[in-house]
């Protein structure tokens, strides 16, 4: 079975100062999905404003950029089955106050200002934001062991 659906998830400052790299991405990889391209960056503000472009007349945006330009940033690709529609379920809700317990915002976070991660809520949005995140080459195709076990 061929599994070629993306998505980016970034861990935010917050989550990369807190320590929990290991335990978001160990989420990703028991669900079964596949790591396809990861880096600790800092952006830059430049970069960060392309990223939330779609954001820029909020109030809350020039606040969210000095926050994503304070501290590294791990920019992941994962791989999978649905993987943006399950890729932002295992996330949770943008607030963390509305996410279920089990879900990454649901147990690390409390503030939507400092919710951990980010991750592509649309297929199209997930391309747009690879291409920004990664150079062609950065992201790495490969056939996992355990894919038939984790697919019919």
């Amino acid at each position: 079975m061929s599994i070629t659906e993306q998505t980016f998830i970034a861990i935010k400052p917050d989550g990369v100062q807190r320590g929990l790299v290991g335990p978001i991405i160990s989420r990703f990889e028991s669900r079964g999905f596949k790591l396809a391209a990861i880096k600790l960056v800092t952006p830059g503000k430049e970069h960060l404003e392309k990223h939330y472009d779609d954001l820029k007349e909020k109030a809350f945006f020039p606040g969210l950029i000095a926050y994503m330009n304070s501290g590294p940033i791990v920019a992941m690709v994962w791989e999978g089955l649905d993987a943006v529609k399950t890729g932002r379920s295992i996330l949770g809700a943008t607030n963390p106050l509305a996410s279920a317990p089990g879900t990454i915002r649901g147990d690390y976070a409390l503030s939507m200002g400092r919710n951990v991660c980010h991750g592509s809520d649309s297929v199209e949005n997930a391309k747009k934001e690879i291409a920004l995140w990664f150079k062609e080459g950065e992201v790495v195709s490969w056939k996992s062991a355990q894919e038939n076990w984790v697919f019919e």
